[in-house]
């Protein structure tokens, strides 16, 4: 069982101030038996199991590099991270006696999102001691209108973000796993050119997906053709 330590500890939001979806998940992902909030080698782990500690993301993984980078050298641990595939946006009155307007984002998160910020750490995939979970979800957003706080976004801030339904997992144990993110119709040798038409996406998110799997081990650079580079499976 790791070992649960009271002092010096860092990098700690106190349930009360954590946000309702974080909370949200962590109530849904603990299991009878599991700890909560365990202070482990100066920072608080928000579910252990067993041997395993877990930490739950919501975005931002550069906020928690250093964290996961120093207990993975100790324990196994598995990052769960929450992608919604289906969103609910809720706009509360801007006057008193006024009714909140609630419709669907067009939006719809796929699983290659997670590499948005797995580029703070796409090494990490490679150790044995580290697990991805992607929970795929349906979300409702509450906006509240603030004009000084919101001024890039027509004057709507983000006040909380809610927990309504769990769809699915998939776990990634191994760099290998991730073969599954590339478009199957890609060619044997490919650019980012490729990935970014086959996803419909931009090529400044198939450089990031590219860097990833550099990383990874997963890909490899083997030629620059003209203005791109070429890559293939490893």
């Amino acid at each position: 069982m790791p070992h649960a330590s009271h002092e010096n500890v860092d990098n700690y939001i106190g349930t009360l101030n954590e946000k309702s979806l974080h909370a949200d998940l962590k109530k849904w992902y603990a299991r009878p038996g599991d700890r909560l909030e365990v202070p482990i080698e100066n920072y608080y782990i928000d579910i252990v199991r067993d041997e395993t500690l877990i930490e739950i993301q919501t975005r931002n993984f550069s906020s928690i590099k250093k964290k996961i980078l120093n207990l993975v050298e100790s324990y196994p641990v598995r990052l769960v991270y929450a992608i919604a595939q289906e969103k609910w946006l809720v706009k509360l009155p801007q006057e008193e006696g006024g009714k909140p307007v609630r419709r669907k984002s067009p939006k719809r998160g796929c699983v290659t999102d997670v590499l948005n910020e797995l580029v703070s750490f796409p090494s990490l995939m490679k150790h044995k001691n580290f697990i991805l979970e992607i929970l795929f979800i349906k979300e409702e957003e509450v906006r509240k209108f603030d004009k000084k706080r919101g001024w890039r976004k027509h004057g709507w801030v983000t006040e909380e973000r809610r927990l309504l339904e769990v769809n699915r997992s998939i776990v990634f144990a191994k760099p290998e796993d991730l073969f599954s993110m590339l478009p199957h119709d890609l060619p044997e040798e490919f650019t980012t050119e490729n990935i970014a038409d086959a996803l419909g996406r931009s090529r400044w998110f198939a450089q990031k997906m590219v860097y990833c799997l550099k990383k990874m081990g997963v890909i490899e650079q083997i030629v620059k053709r003209n203005r791109f580079f070429l890559y293939k499976r490893v």
